[in-house]
């Protein structure tokens, strides 16, 4: 079973099983944080609600489309297929280490995170030298302590991979 599958054409189907091989990673893992980042879409335009700049199937930052090559503007002009090289090609220096959902979503979040254990702490409402990015990601913070772990970060895309495998969206 693809999670998402029926969501995307075939054409996407084959190209991101291909991906998926390449890194190393499990497909179904790459499939839910791809439907996490885009709203379920998987459209290449998606833009970030808040007002980021990111843009895709992962929402690429601006500084991190420039170092792939290419812009955000680009990125939103191409088809989730085309998009598709460029997702690899970001998660390339990773190969190999995407093991669970947790570090593949962890790739695109906070890639420190790859390959430390579920507890890790990201952010911290206590963290003076960084106290915004607890801020920014405090819808996170489920249980409210004000941390956030890697397990807490990853909670809401374990649940898109679950919905992602129900049989009106999964295929083949």
């Amino acid at each position: 079973m693809l999670a998402w599958g029926k969501k995307v054409p075939e054409e996407f189907r084959n190209r991101v099983r291909e991906v998926a091989r390449t890194l190393g990673t499990d497909v179904n893992h790459l499939m839910a944080c791809m439907a996490f980042e885009s709203g379920e879409t998987f459209s290449p335009s998606t833009r970030n609600a808040a007002g980021s700049g990111a843009v895709g199937l992962i929402q690429f930052m601006p500084s991190t489309a420039g170092a792939l090559g290419t812009t955000t503007e680009a990125l939103a002009a191409m088809t989730a297929v085309q998009q598709l090289k460029y997702v690899e090609k970001y998660f390339k220096p990773r190969k190999g280490k995407l093991h669970s959902l947790e570090d593949v979503y962890m790739a695109i979040l906070w890639p420190a995170a790859i390959g430390k254990p579920d507890d890790y702490v990201l952010f911290a409402k206590g963290d003076p030298q960084h106290p915004r990015r607890y801020i920014q990601n405090a819808g996170l913070d489920f249980n409210h302590d004000g941390v956030i772990t890697k397990k807490e970060a990853a909670a809401t895309v374990r649940k898109n991979l679950d919905k992602g495998l129900r049989p009106q969206f999964a295929s083949v």
